[in-house]
């Protein structure tokens, strides 16, 4: 897969070379781009793209700082996916806990929820356990309190 993957990349970068003189500019990548996507990218943004991988300082990017490119991206797409999962999965645990529908964990919904759980607390733990993560004070614990808490 890694192979298949590599020699794709390597096709993808020699159909950027347009001029085939090993290097990729940030005018080709923008031409390619505009001509693949559709997506007209700003020169300033093309630019930037290529500075952040171009390793010898040249202006132009190198099949292998092309390719450093490309893993980098498809590592911040598995992060972003992995984010994503994990925020979906937060918020159905914070569904289950916020049974009012306030939007909120209350004292109240903790404390129904960890009985149903089988770990009954009182009121007032109730509380103080929110109080530890409710970063404005107001009594009751957010979505991003709760991922505070979570994490």
């Amino acid at each position: 897969m890694v192979a298949t993957k590599s020699g794709e990349l390597r096709a993808l970068f020699a159909s950027l070379d347009q001029d085939s003189d090993g290097r990729v500019s940030a005018a080709e990548l923008r031409g390619c781009m505009r001509a693949t996507l559709g997506e007209d990218v700003p020169a300033e943004e093309a630019e930037a793209l290529v500075a952040s991988a171009d390793a010898d300082g040249d202006g132009l990017l190198c099949e292998a700082e092309f390719l450093e490119l490309a893993q980098q991206a498809a590592w911040a797409s598995a992060e972003d996916e992995d984010n994503e999962q994990r925020t979906r999965a937060l918020r159905e645990a914070f569904g289950m806990y916020e049974m009012e529908g306030q939007g909120c964990i209350t004292p109240a919904s903790l404390g129904r929820m960890l009985g149903r759980l089988g770990t009954e607390r009182g009121a007032g733990e109730c509380r103080a356990m929110i109080c530890r993560f409710d970063l404005d004070g107001d009594g009751v614990l957010s979505f991003d309190e709760f991922k505070i808490m979570m994490s």
